[in-house]
């Protein structure tokens, strides 16, 4: 079979011109405004556009790299470091990405071009690849179906389909019309009667700052956040630090003579590694409530440590409890990164959640709009099944 030709000059520049589309739809759409999230319905028919391979390649790179741009400077951040370590890890981060997306390219338009790239889509929404499978397309799900649930996943995923094939225009017409639709009646997920997340503003000191003064201080902050009517206070990831039997007594007799419950994230050490964790506390009880399904990659999940027979790094609990119970309520927790990938959400509402609660600890994402992209994917989520949200974020 004869080689593919050299591409022309028209091709080259049709090329260069997707890639820089795909550059802008990946930066806009992953602003960290809800609202957006729609033009990420762009990338499939930029990718069916490629005249080649290393063309879908190039335009997958593109997309992806604009929309995770703020990866470099929040690993600087949290490792204190240059920009070479995150660099590095953005560009490793979207070889999954690029590759999956160049290998599910075709030159043949039709449906299997379509079935292609749902294939894709899966492929990158589930562990191994969705680890690291940020930035999906079917997000806006909850902007452009807002209460429509699993009909709207489904309606996202034909939409996606159809984007890809030679009726995109036809596609980009009706997602629009739902978008301005959407837009026009928009409203924020509710906070359920008797909730209420409490921000933070105590940077990288929240979690590693053990002293009583600072858990008596978060006890004084619940206390004045929780007037008569609220009865659960949901406070960041890692508020409490490391999860011991003092910081247990401490709290549940800082909460004493009053009806709250408090949830808050924490860090649950052993011998081998940690949990990162969300603890339910009351002044008559207190319990691990959520074990974390997907910690964030090498800054917290490290599983070549358990291979080299080393310890310290946390555990990926990929498909546990993804529904927890609180009196009644159906919680589907989604700790920090698990804001940014797309199985954590979706095996939540497949086990009938009835609340989301969206918590994170950002202080190393200053500079970034890494918090911003978290929010807006959260409330995606919670709009699309019509589901009440807590969000708690320390900046």
């Amino acid at each position: 079979m004869p080689g593919r030709s050299s591409p022309s000059r028209l091709e080259l520049a049709r090329s260069a011109l997707l890639v820089v589309l795909a550059i802008a739809v990946g930066a806009v759409s992953w602003s960290g405004h809800v609202l957006a999230l729609p033009l990420a319905m762009i990338f499939p028919a930029l990718w069916a556009l490629s005249p080649s391979r290393t063309a879908a390649a190039l335009v997958s790179a593109g997309y992806f790299l604009a929309a995770s741009r703020g990866l470099p400077q929040g690993v600087a951040n949290f490792y204190a470091a240059d920009l070479w370590p995150g660099l590095l890890l953005w560009l490793a981060a979207s070889s999954a990405f690029v590759l999956v997306h160049a290998a599910a390219w075709s030159e043949r338009p039709g449906q299997g071009r379509a079935v292609r790239y749902l294939l894709a889509t899966v492929v990158m929404a589930l562990p191994p690849f969705g680890i690291i499978g940020w930035a999906q397309p079917i997000t806006a799900a909850g902007v452009l179906f807002p209460g429509w649930g699993w009909w709207g996943v489904g309606a996202t995923a034909i939409g996606l389909a159809m984007m890809t094939s030679r009726g995109r225009m036809t596609a980009a017409l009706l997602l629009g019309g739902f978008w301005v639709w959407s837009a026009a009646t928009w409203t924020a997920p509710i906070l359920p009667e008797g909730w209420k997340g409490v921000d933070l503003e105590q940077g990288q000191r929240l979690g590693r700052d053990a002293s009583l003064a600072h858990h008596r201080d978060l006890i004084a902050t619940v206390q004045s956040a929780a007037d008569s009517s609220i009865r659960f206070v949901v406070l960041p990831e890692s508020a409490l630090g490391f999860w011991t039997p003092t910081v247990e007594r401490l709290w549940r007799e800082g909460l004493r003579g009053r009806t709250i419950t408090v949830i808050a994230g924490a860090a649950l050490l052993d011998g081998e590694g940690y949990d990162n964790v969300l603890v339910s506390i009351s002044a008559d009880r207190a319990e691990i409530l959520y074990r974390e399904r997907m910690p964030v990659p090498i800054s917290m999940w490290q599983p070549w440590k358990a291979w080299m027979g080393e310890g310290g790094s946390a555990r990926a609990h990929f498909f546990a409890n993804p529904v927890v119970k609180v009196e009644g309520a159906r919680l589907a927790p989604l700790i920090c990164y698990e804001q940014l990938v797309v199985w954590p959400a979706l095996q939540s509402m497949l086990h009938s959640a009835d609340t989301v609660v969206a918590t994170g600890n950002g202080w190393w994402t200053v500079g970034t709009s890494i918090v911003a992209i978290q929010r807006a994917s959260a409330i995606a989520w919670a709009r699309l099944f019509g589901l009440p949200l807590i969000i708690a974020f320390n900046n």
